[in-house]
């Protein structure tokens, strides 16, 4: 097992700079820059070439991530230049934010999906055919659509839970929980549906393997034979699927939080987006790209529990 964790640690630093060096470049080419944000709209050629030499703008980009990069190895993700606001304070401030939106919304997406996933496996019919239909629906409604509806039923028409804003848990468990219910549905449908469809085809499949009808000749009861032996020989699919809702979570709740304006990443992503703010930005891409680096591993480790064969190549 630790071989496995050290050859996926050590895959995962090329990509690890890959993300950065990209997000890098591609802001660089990007219309604008930090001194024009800085100035305003009435501005001289002359302070714009002044402000780009004092910031080292007019530095080769590779130059400048390079600088960039030394700073993140020693910890250093820079100060915004557009806020002055430390880029590893702000992004830790934001963090519980985003990291409560996508684990409740992982979490509930799973329980529900494997739930109806292995029931619809279980007794077929009309319980399958409505998975197809969930799945259908749940992939084809926009999050920000569901969301403003959710906000409009469930926050104005009944106003019973918040329809902005985010709650510390540290100042209020219940408001915390409160005020992650609709962000968490308008995540959830989608990939509780995805994972639903999942488990249902991996449950099938495990239900016609032989080692099922050994199990229930030898007296074993169905909850048994389900639960303990066709759910797990189904699971590694399923923490597959569980592992890309998570990592599509990631990108998804940067509309969610705009939706129901929680100051999360995917909101300071787009503020340093559109303020040309590279350092606030690249501190955003490198905690995204750790993100989906520590679920894949995780998710890897989990293979290596369900099946050991895994825990030797």
């Amino acid at each position: 097992m630790l071989r496995l964790v050290l050859r996926r640690l050590a895959l995962s630093v090329p990509l690890v700079g890959v993300i950065t060096l990209l997000t890098f470049l591609l802001q660089s080419v990007a219309p604008g820059d930090t001194a024009r944000t800085l100035l305003g709209v009435n501005y001289t050629p002359a302070a714009h070439e002044e402000l780009r030499h004092e910031l080292g703008l007019d530095r080769p980009v590779l130059v400048q991530y390079g600088d960039w990069l030394t700073g993140a190895l020693r910890g250093d993700l820079g100060t915004s230049p557009i806020t002055g606001l430390d880029v590893g304070a702000e992004i830790g401030n934001r963090l519980a934010v985003t990291l409560s939106l996508i684990v409740a919304a992982t979490v509930v997406a799973a329980l529900a999906g494997i739930a109806l996933g292995v029931l619809s496996a279980v007794r077929q019919g009309w319980l399958g055919r409505a998975v197809d239909v969930l799945s259908l629906a749940g992939l084809g409604l926009p999050n920000f659509w569901l969301g403003l509806v959710l906000v409009s039923l469930f926050a104005v028409a009944l106003p019973l839970l918040p329809a902005t804003g985010y709650v510390p848990f540290t100042d209020s468990p219940g408001g915390w929980a409160r005020s992650l219910v609709l962000p968490v549905a308008t995540l959830t449908v989608a990939a509780a549906a995805v994972i639903a469809a999942q488990t249902r085809d991996a449950m099938l499949a495990a239900l016609r393997q032989d080692f099922v009808d050994t199990f229930r000749a030898n007296g074993a009861s169905n909850r048994s034979v389900v639960v303990r032996h066709a759910l797990r020989n189904a699971a590694i699919p399923v923490v597959t699927v569980v592992g890309l809702v998570f990592v599509s979570l990631v990108s998804g709740t940067v509309l969610v939080e705009a939706v129901f304006a929680m100051p999360g990443l995917g909101g300071l992503a787009i503020q340093a987006a559109t303020q040309h703010d590279l350092p606030m930005l690249q501190g955003v891409a490198l905690t995204f790209t750790l993100i989906v680096v520590v679920v894949n591993l995780l998710v890897d480790l989990t293979y290596g529990w369900l099946d050991p064969k895994v825990r030797v190549r």
